[in-house]
């Protein structure tokens, strides 16, 4: 098993910048929907679920 790196600072209310080993990404929070510049999706839903895709 790797190390990974992974930072992440607040910027505004409710987005992100994350820094990894691949480059920097901005993640911004909309209710229970989170996207991120790379194309990433994550939703919760009920019962404990969360569904992870892309939009791109």
């Amino acid at each position: 098993m790797g190390f990974l790196f992974r930072s992440r600072k607040k910027v505004g209310k409710n987005s992100w910048i994350n820094v990894s080993k691949s480059g920097a990404s901005m993640s911004t929070k909309l209710g229970p929907v989170t996207v991120n510049s790379r194309g990433g999706v994550w939703m919760n839903l009920p019962g404990g679920f969360t569904y992870r895709g892309k939009w791109k």
